[in-house]
């Protein structure tokens, strides 16, 4: 089994958000960055897990500078084989989707994992672009994946129960909670990591779809106004004259 697994990186959750540029650009300044937890805990946990029990490699693929490397050699020392990094800082889904597809056409990948979304953007959009370029299925928000028979089995969760679907052949997955679990890598993966192979490929020109006009941060919240509860009619006011609701 070979498994390509998308890694991005990401702020980590406490990272106090600012942009710069005239508010075109996240403030990349003092920020500690991450391998993008859905990506790390979900996809690329469950691809060696299986690869463990099947035999296999895995590569992991990222889009951006040599500021993704750190992140890059943390899969690695989580157990992923080989790590791929196409050069160029990536600007959307649309150009992350096409330059790891083009990638991707020239390997022989029993599947493609990826994480749900980033923390960071929540678009979700990678995997649908990534399965339109290579015209194969994508199976979104799976909650599980094991393989039966050379068929790729996966359950997830839908508004009607859980859905169980099978594919043979090549897909792209998008990896959800109840995947795998998180694991920490241990000092003789860390070591291991820093001789495994990083491979820089040059961009292939994809060009992004959208461009950024402006950042914003949300408004604050107001404060909250305490009513006793022995006075009800006072609530009752203050949600038709104020908040206008009732």
């Amino acid at each position: 089994m070979e498994f390509l697994v998308c890694i991005s990186k990401a702020p980590d959750t406490t990272t106090r958000i600012a942009f710069t540029d005239g508010d075109t650009r996240f403030n990349e300044e003092g920020v500690q960055f991450i391998v993008n937890p859905y990506d790390e805990w979900y996809a690329l946990v469950r691809a060696l897990e299986i690869v463990e029990a099947q035999g296999g490699k895995v590569v992991i693929a990222a889009v951006g500078g040599a500021d993704c490397d750190p992140i890059l050699r943390k899969a690695l020392a989580i157990g992923a084989h080989e790590a791929v990094r196409i050069d160029v800082q990536p600007q959307d889904a649309t150009q992350v989707a096409a330059e790891i597809a083009a990638y991707a056409k020239g390997q022989t990948f029993d599947a493609i994992l990826c994480g749900k979304e980033t923390i960071d953007h929540n678009s979700s959009a990678v995997p649908a672009m990534l399965a339109e370029h290579l015209d194969v299925p994508c199976i979104a928000l799976a909650t599980s994946l094991d393989y039966v028979d050379g068929k790729a089995v996966m359950t997830r969760e839908t508004a009607n129960g859980i859905e169980k679907i099978s594919v043979h052949g090549p897909l792209v997955l998008s990896a959800a909670k109840g995947m795998a679990e998180q694991r920490i890598p241990n000092m003789r993966g860390i070591m291991a990591a820093r001789t495994k192979p990083l491979q820089v490929l040059a961009a292939q020109g994809a060009a992004p779809g959208t461009s950024i006009q402006r950042f914003a941060l949300p408004a604050e919240k107001a404060g909250v106004k305490l009513v006793d509860a022995e006075n009800p009619a006072e609530l009752v006011r203050l949600l038709r004259e104020e908040a206008k609701v009732i």
